[in-house]
């Protein structure tokens, strides 16, 4: 079955509203009465998740994309800044947070705590994480899968059972904070997407700054021993054969 309904995809917008502001208006969309930017030939966005943390325009990106999801001028999935940033700010029964408020976690999330850091705007950042709960991991739509990272189907099987209509429970996050469950592993490759483990010895730091030991499975890799050209490094790494990851998440 397919649609003639069009989409623009926009995904990884991490608080920088001007330019999304302005990448809707090249693609034509317009403000209505209301002040929703809308396509006059009813296109629609489907936001791809990362909306938060690194940019210096959260609150208004936030404002933007859920102003247009409410008013039916886009569609809108989570991706795993806000699965961060809700697990950093559920507590966990065992103590702590489900997400560890670590020096390299807060180092994430210090531009959305900037951002929201009075009594007034840390009510209005509550009401975004509950939000954030009503946004799907994924869409199925005629013709049309939508997903922050990686469509795996035996974990989308897995999380469809797991979560009506594919949206987080605050349950299914305090299950998914530990390592070894298939809460985790499920949400690890949806929202992040696979990683093989670097050979030992080499490592690379990341866009915030973290040194990784492992690096995502990108598209181009068969997941079964390619070649992949490795991400601008801090560290120079050379390309090599990788280790297979199991299983192709673009399978």
């Amino acid at each position: 079955m397919t649609s003639n309904l069009m989409y623009d995809l926009i995904g990884d917008i991490h608080g920088h509203a001007d330019e999304l502001q302005a990448l809707l208006t090249y693609l034509d969309y317009r403000p209505d009465a209301a002040g929703i930017p809308r396509h006059p030939a009813s296109r629609q966005v489907i936001f791809l998740g990362d909306y938060i943390d690194r940019g210096p325009k959260i609150r208004e990106t936030l404002q933007l994309v859920r102003g247009m999801v409410d008013g039916g001028a886009a569609l809108a999935i989570l991706g795993n800044h806000e699965y961060n940033a809700l697990a950093f700010w559920q507590q966990d029964p065992a103590g702590g947070y489900l997400r560890p408020h670590k020096p390299n976690n807060i180092l994430q999330h210090t531009e959305t705590l900037k951002a929201f850091r009075s009594a007034e705007l840390f009510r209005e950042w509550h009401a975004y994480l509950e939000w954030f709960l009503t946004l799907p991991l994924a869409l199925e739509l005629p013709g049309l899968r939508a997903v922050h990272a990686c469509w795996q189907p035996e974990q989308l099987t897995f999380l469809r059972q797991q979560l009506p209509g594919l949206r987080l429970t605050r349950s299914f996050l305090a299950r998914a904070a530990y390592p070894g469950t298939p809460e985790f592993e499920a949400a690890e490759v949806v929202l992040k997407g696979r990683e093989v483990r670097l050979p030992d010895g080499l490592t690379f730091a990341d866009k915030d700054g973290h040194v990784r030991r492992q690096m995502p499975c990108a598209a181009r890799c068969a997941c079964a021993g390619g070649k992949i050209p490795p991400p601008p490094p801090t560290t120079p790494i050379t390309s090599k054969t990788w280790p297979s990851c199991a299983a192709s998440p673009w399978s």
